[in-house]
């Protein structure tokens, strides 16, 4: 089922708009300069960035379900922080998110020794929490709703506690959002879009983990339900 790029007259995004839950694909292959053992993930999901790999197009202004999504000035960033193939190596199967919170990376694995990297950006609530997850809910252009415990600090956020912030690009979760659960139990951890996107690469003052809009969106468009995530402590940060 294709993903049908619009929102209905009333803002809600229709039924017919996500491909969520796609087999896990395993088949050799070469993709954009980049050779891994295997391609794991969602079905027609973007090429991996290789040699040439043009950043340009990659976080330049889109529109996405009649959002406009900014361009990234990419450059002004530390490289390292960019969507990239790097060597990594562990014993987590190939397709399994790992969340290092305190080198401010994430990991997609690939297989054969490789991983697809971004930078994040990690917020109170990222440190709060680590073990193993699956992605239970995958939600496009989410409304946030504030917690109980930021409202207390902050009344001013009362206003969005009945119908939540709007969905677009000032929202804090950005344009995607991903719900972390432990069997049937929420975790509250978030990988998520970020309106700020200084905060890539920077301990921050709220949110779990943030990540540019064009990273999450490309991200959510590679992973499948039930994804098992696992978040690191600090003991076995590769920082």
């Amino acid at each position: 089922m294709e993903m049908k790029r619009r929102l209905d007259a009333s803002g809600a995004l229709t039924r017919r708009s996500l491909v969520l839950g796609a087999p896990l694909v395993l088949a050799a292959c070469q993709t954009s300069g980049v050779a891994t053992s295997a391609v794991v993930g969602l079905h027609n999901q973007p090429a991996l960035p290789g040699e040439g790999f043009d950043y340009a197009a990659a976080y330049a202004a889109t529109t996405d379900y009649d959002f406009k999504v900014p361009a990234l000035n990419y450059k002004k960033y530390d490289r390292k922080y960019w969507r990239q193939v790097v060597d990594y190596d562990t014993s987590e199967r190939a397709g399994t998110i790992i969340v290092d919170p305190y080198g401010k990376f994430l990991y997609w694995t690939l297989g054969g020794g490789k991983a697809l990297r971004y930078g994040i950006g990690v917020g109170r609530a990222g440190y709060a929490w680590n073990g193993d997850a699956k992605v239970r809910v995958k939600r496009v252009w989410p409304i946030w709703r504030p917690p109980r415990e930021m409202i207390a600090r902050n009344p001013a956020l009362e206003k969005y506690w009945k119908d939540g912030y709007p969905r677009g690009p000032k929202n804090p979760l950005g344009a995607r959002a991903m719900d972390l659960w432990q069997g049937s139990v929420d975790t509250l951890y978030r990988i998520h879009g970020t309106k700020k996107p200084d905060s890539i690469g920077r301990s921050v003052s709220s949110g779990c983990i943030r990540m540019w809009h064009q990273d999450i969106i490309d991200l959510f468009n590679r992973v499948p339900l039930h994804t098992k995530v696992v978040v690191l402590d600090k003991a076995h940060s590769t920082s």
